[in-house]
């Protein structure tokens, strides 16, 4: 039917009778609608737009002509230590708001596109130039985020999947996978697990497929919310990373009042790549989950997180592209990204792409490509995975990550599942979404970021204080986020040894926040950061400025 009312368009359009196209196309329209509603119904959309709105042409938003030309022209800039100099000096004024006027938000475009080119340009073999880049970002993530590294979970609730992505394990083709969906009784089980482990905010993930709907997922939301354990676990910002949705779903979504981020991966930004790597399903439309964060924000969901996995395609292709992607939706909307993601691709269960990426990153341009972002992006959060081993996240967290995942698991159930030695070992390979390279538990990995000297941090405080765009940058440009940020990632950290610390976490961690109570804040705000931590002392809980 829809191929037919195309072909009328076609005949239309031939025989001069353009007036008539308007009613015709509404009739298209229509006969989408449904197709939509009897997709959902066969279990091939998860969500169906009952709000049919107007969006900029996908391809003026990821501009490949510009992306190509940029990389192509650049090439003999990037082996110039002059010009790489300038660029990044020119980037760091930025970064620290030297002609910045604060608007409404709190994005920040460190780097043209032809600068990211030429930095994307530079060869890794070439010491100097890259010492450079990576001071660079150091200078910027310590400027802005200092020494906290923020930690959380990934929960996975459903990976049933309408979808064939040809590197996910969850793929709808993968029948060696146990599919499985936690009951209300098991995700209360799974939160009271992450919480005893200390965790305040989660990133909660499912599939798309029909056996686990939406409106589960809304419910989902309302029971992790709900969850209390002693002696005062609760979970304080739930952000999600779920499949792409309506415009109208965007709005059911924002209704929760629970939701801090929606983060969605484009995957890859290169459409040739896209089409071969999503045989099929409802993600295998590139524009639809493209123009997925406009829909964010137009329901009001203006905090949004982007990703791409590194691996598919050319890793400089997807840098600028994801550039393209934030500069779009600050345009539009006035607010770009809150986060970037940059998942690199490991292997999944029975899928032959992941065990051998066609554009495989190593790690020097791993790292490069990190440092590069953090330049570009100086006031939007950096996740990284524990898809990295421990050694890579330590060299990334030099060069600008600032934000990390905590004795994750990828498998739906896996956190309140017998804690033996063989199901830790056999977890990754039986149903996660991809294997882990860093299996620390979470005590683990926060006594290894103090004995480095970073500040473990679960602070949600901005948000709920209403610290966020214009007001952030108000007090980014003065200066002053070190005063208010710093005191309550201390606090968090008191708090979780307190209620979940070993003696040995205790024991560093006490000599830390003593050390770092001090450091860099005011009079003013190192005595109010003496009273608040007595009182975290005391037994108070979620204290904060």
């Amino acid at each position: 039917m829809l191929s037919q009312a195309a072909s009328s368009l076609g005949g239309l359009a031939s025989g001069g009778l353009g007036p008539l196209l308007p009613a015709v196309a509404a009739v298209g329209a229509r006969l989408l609608g449904r197709s939509g509603l009897l997709q959902q119904q066969r279990g091939l959309q998860w969500s169906v737009e009952k709000e049919p709105q107007s969006y900029k042409a996908v391809d003026d938003i990821i501009q490949d002509h510009v992306i190509v030309a940029a990389l192509e022209k650049t090439q003999q800039a990037a082996k110039d230590p002059a010009r790489v100099r300038d660029i990044l000096t020119a980037a760091k004024e930025r970064s620290f708001l030297t002609n910045h006027k604060p608007g409404p938000s709190e994005y920040v475009q460190g780097l043209t596109y032809e600068e990211c080119a030429t930095l994307l340009n530079v060869d890794v073999g070439n010491e100097q130039i890259m010492s450079d880049i990576f001071d660079t970002a150091f200078a910027i993530k310590q400027r802005i985020y200092g020494n906290r590294i923020v930690l959380f979970a990934p929960l996975y609730i459903a990976n049933y999947c309408v979808n064939n992505c040809r590197y996910c394990a969850f793929r709808q083709g993968n029948k060696s996978l146990e599919r499985s969906a936690l009951t209300d009784k098991q995700l209360r089980e799974e939160v009271a697990a992450l919480q005893q482990q200390g965790h305040r905010r989660l990133l909660v993930l499912t599939g798309e497929h029909p056996k686990y709907t939406f409106d589960s997922f809304l419910k989902a939301i309302d029971t992790i919310s709900s969850v209390r354990t002693e002696p005062c676990g609760n979970i304080r910002r739930i952000n999600v990373e779920i499949p792409s949705l309506s415009l109208s779903d965007m709005r059911r979504l924002k209704a929760t009042d629970k939701i801090g981020t929606y983060t969605l991966f484009q995957e890859t930004y290169h459409r040739p790549t896209f089409k071969h790597m999503h045989i099929a399903g409802p993600k295998s439309d590139y524009d639809n989950r493209v123009m997925t964060h406009d829909r964010a924000m137009r329901a009001g969901l203006d905090d949004v997180g982007l990703g791409t996995l590194f691996g598919l395609y050319d890793y400089k292709y997807e840098v600028l592209a994801t550039l393209m992607h934030a500069n779009h939706l600050e345009r539009e909307y006035g607010a770009g990204p809150h986060t970037i993601s940059v998942p690199r691709m490991r292997p999944a269960d029975g899928s032959d792409v992941s065990l051998a990426p066609p554009y495989a990153v190593d790690d020097a341009n791993f790292k490069k490509l990190v440092a590069i972002l953090r330049i570009a992006v100086p006031y939007t959060g950096m996740i990284l995975s524990t898809r990295e081993s421990p050694e890579m996240r330590t060299e990334l967290l030099r060069v600008g990550m600032s934000q990390m995942s905590a004795g994750s698991k990828t498998d739906v159930g896996a956190y309140h599942r017998d804690d033996s030695k063989a199901t830790e070992d056999n977890l990754a390979d039986l149903n996660g979404q991809f294997t882990l390279a860093d299996h620390r538990p979470v005590q683990d990995i926060v006594v290894d970021l103090m004995k480095e000297g970073y500040v473990p941090s679960w602070c949600t405080a901005c948000y709920r204080k209403g610290r966020t765009g214009e007001h952030f940058m108000k007090i980014a440009k003065a200066g002053n986020i070190h005063n208010f940020c710093h005191p309550n990632s201390l606090f968090t950290l008191q708090e979780y040894l307190n209620d979940y610390g070993s003696e040995e976490a205790k024991q560093i961690g006490q000599d830390l926040i003593e050390r770092e109570r001090v450091v860099g804040l005011s009079d003013s705000a190192q005595n109010l950061t003496k009273r608040k931590l007595a009182k975290v002392n005391a037994g108070e809980h979620d204290v904060y400025i």
